[in-house]
């Protein structure tokens, strides 16, 4: 596909908006004059460019509509829009920070990034969601038409069928509204971005509406030779049928283009490297080319009102990833000898070609939802439908040796390989069925009990070196009990499964490229929530997530290691939050989580009592954004991560250090031209701190990943 011409058409869509609204505007002007009056107006809209709620209320990813977190028996975390505008989010891992039990796990700069929730590794074929449906995670989300992200931290089967036993990731687009802004931005690099919100409602009761974003990037990374563009419009209509029916519509579309930056290697595989900088490119080959990745995704929803007590909607999607995988991958070392880099810090460098990558998931959801009661017991049911179907087709791809480098003295030019890419094929066609109810059961004003669970048909066949097929049935429960002593506070307790999909032997093991059976990981959970006051939220959770354990178990193979499943993970923590306003002045927002992640009864004696790989034992993260007394629109913003030691293999032998970053902001809101403007200043990582972000696993083969440096961030959004 061609890249969209950047600033001319995010420019065009600025100006296409002002049209769209000033003639709302005059229509809505006409209807005033013919009538004397303003018509009714349905309400089809969502928050505007405004300065959001201290805190949020309520959030849909713990269920299948909005529901209030009080209520809520399960931890939940939300980032606004807000937030991320004066974080200057572009990323997912951006807006991660700003929670505990988040963290990276394979999050390289210019791909596609990969995180966990409560130590466990997300799975990109189910873990991310828009608007309540899967999209393919192989891909970077934009954030420009997002009115938050929702996180639900643990095991999430009622929810997903299929998935990840560390939660789930719930994107919520931005709904048509009479919005229109436009926002420049830069940093200490020379990026560039430019990006447009136009919104408007019409029709004689504004029964319609759209919404239009768009952006641009000329992104200018702090890696040597790590730059790139991205290109991003969106679209989001509503129309209102009737009082009673609502029709919703959402498209977004991007192309992303980036010089992908590798990880490190341990050397020897037993030591992290020292005196290296994250602005080195390990391999800069003049034939290398940037990792593009496209996507579309869309969306199409019906939701009616059948009476004051029963609601039901249909929603249908699909999310199409594309990637093209064109690198100079540092790999082991001695000529294939290792899979690790070398002692001195050499490694091999490997031609990596995968054209035309391409991911597909499709889903379709009926759901209704209900009040009635039997007696003097309340119910509140949510009962439904749901099909989805998931398609890998890609080549095997080249990966050939062409030289080496070393992280010291850098890699000199090499040739690139001849070889021929294979074609294309079927990889993967994944399809689930899924029933699932959900009864709310109220039994007074204090007591309440969620009982529900999926019926879940998984039928999955993989192609290629290792085909394979799966089949399974099963119910997966969830059941929580809520105890409310008072209105403000609530006490819960809640057991949860799912079914999580096996993952595939690295092809350096004797069962190279197979695939492990499915298993079943379960959680239990309590916590306690409380409305300090309109404006705070406080939050604890403990958990206990138990889940099958699979790694490369050492043997007497040839290759000297067998891809096995055996033993089990236990992720035990505690979670401690705070959202919303302390003084009339002062927001916060801050999370402390503490993990014991071990594994047990593994076969290997030097992996058992260990702590997981990646996992931190405890990490913290604290927000602030504070209005200055006698300077109206002025706030300062800050933020404190710290991350203690996390292993970065299996025996615990190598940890990446502890480490705290502090980061700044400035906020300026301001009048020009009678419109309102937002100036932001920000300051990542203010002391410029040298630390390693993750030590993530990717295919089986372990890397660790510099943090960035100093970094400088400027906008400047305008609403006119």
């Amino acid at each position: 596909m061609k890249r969209i011409a950047p600033l001319a058409s995010t420019l065009m869509l600025t100006l296409a908006g002002t049209s769209l609204g000033l003639a709302a505007t005059a229509r809505a002007a006409d209807a005033r004059d013919d009538k004397g009056e303003s018509l009714p107006t349905v309400n089809v809209t969502a928050s505007g460019t405004g300065r959001d709620a201290s805190r949020v209320r309520s959030a849909g990813v713990a269920g299948f509509d909005e529901a209030p977190l009080i209520d809520t028996p399960a931890s939940v975390a939300v980032v606004t829009a807000a937030q991320m505008r004066d974080q200057q989010s572009r990323l997912l891992s951006d807006v991660v920070k700003n929670d505990a039990s988040i963290n990276e796990n394979y999050a390289p700069v210019g791909y596609y990034e990969n995180f966990s929730i409560r130590g466990i590794t997300l799975d990109p074929a189910s873990a991310y969601r828009i608007d309540g449906l899967t999209v393919a995670g192989e891909q970077t989300i934009a954030l420009e038409n997002k009115e938050r992200v929702e996180f639900l931290k643990g095991v999430a089967g009622l929810q997903a069928g299929v998935s990840s036993a560390g939660g789930i990731v719930n994107y919520v687009t931005k709904r048509p509204a009479d919005v229109r802004s436009i926002t420049l931005g830069t940093d200490s690099y020379g990026s560039r971005y430019l990006a447009t919100d136009l919104g408007t409602l019409f029709g004689e009761q504004k029964q319609f509406g759209l919404r239009i974003n768009a952006a641009h990037e000329d992104i200018h990374s702090y890696v040597n030779n790590g730059d790139g563009w991205r290109d991003f419009a969106s679209l989001s209509a509503t129309w209102a049928l009737s009082s009673k029916t609502l029709v919703q519509f959402d498209a977004e579309y991007q192309q992303k283009a980036q010089h992908s930056v590798a990880g490190y290697q341990l050397l020897g595989g037993t030591t992290l490297p020292s005196g290296v900088s994250p602005k080195t490119m390990l391999t800069p080959q003049s034939w290398a080319q940037p990792v593009r990745d496209s996507s579309l995704n869309y969306r199409l929803r019906v939701d009616t009102d059948f009476n004051a007590n029963w609601h039901g909607y249909v929603q249908a999607g699909r999310s199409r990833a594309v990637i093209d995988d064109y690198l100079a991958f540092p790999y082991g070392s001695g000529g294939g000898a290792s899979s690790t880099f070398a002692a001195n810090g050499d490694f091999d460098v490997y031609d990596y070609r995968v054209p035309n990558d391409e991911r597909r998931n499709d889903e379709a959801q009926a759901v209704m939802i209900g009040k009635f009661a039997t007696g003097w017991l309340k119910h509140e049911l949510t009962m439904g439908v749901a099909m989805s179907r998931r398609v890998v087709d890609k080549s095997d791809g080249i990966s050939v040796q062409v030289g080496s480098g070393n992280i010291y003295t850098g890699t000199e030019q090499l040739a690139p390989a001849n070889a021929i890419i294979p074609p294309a094929y079927r990889n993967l066609d994944s399809r689930q069925k899924a029933l699932f109810f959900s009864d709310r059961l109220q039994f007074s004003e204090r007591w309440q009990a969620l009982a529900g669970g999926r019926e879940v048909w998984l039928n999955e066949q993989a192609f290629g070196t290792n085909p394979r097929t799966t089949s399974r049935n099963l119910f997966l429960p969830q059941l929580a009990l809520i105890f409310k002593p008072i209105q403000n506070v609530s006490l819960y307790g809640s057991y949860a499964e799912t079914l999580t999909l096996g993952t595939t032997a690295p092809f350096w093991t004797s069962n190279k490229y197979e695939v492990l059976a499915p298993s079943v990981a379960k959680q239990l959970e309590a916590g306690v929530k409380y409305d300090a006051s309109p404006e705070l939220a406080l939050t604890a959770a403990v958990f206990r997530i138990r889940k099958a354990y699979e790694y490369q178990k050492p043997d007497n193979s040839l290759e000297g290691f067998t891809y096995v499943q055996q033993g089990k993970q236990t992720n035990t923590g505690l979670e401690l939050g705070a959202s919303g306003k302390l003084t009339p002045r002062l927001a916060v927002g801050a999370s402390v989580t503490a993990t014991r992640a071990r594994a047990s009864d593994t076969g290997t004696a030097a992996y058992d009592g260990q702590q997981v790989v990646n996992v931190p034992r405890l990490r913290s993260s604290v927000y602030a954004d504070y209005a200055l007394p006698g300077v109206q629109g002025v706030n300062l913003m800050g933020s404190w991560l710290y991350s203690a030691s996390k292993p970065a293999t299996r025996d615990g032998s190598v940890s990446l250090p502890a480490v705290h970053v502090f980061n700044a902001g400035l906020r300026y809101q301001l009048r020009i031209s009678g419109h309102t403007a937002t100036l932001r200043a920000n300051l990542d990582n203010v002391f410029d701190k040298r630390y390693w972000k993750d030590a993530g696993q990717y295919l089986g083969d372990g890397y660790v990943h510099l943090g960035a440096p100093r970094t400088a961030r400027l906008s400047l959004q305008y609403d006119f």
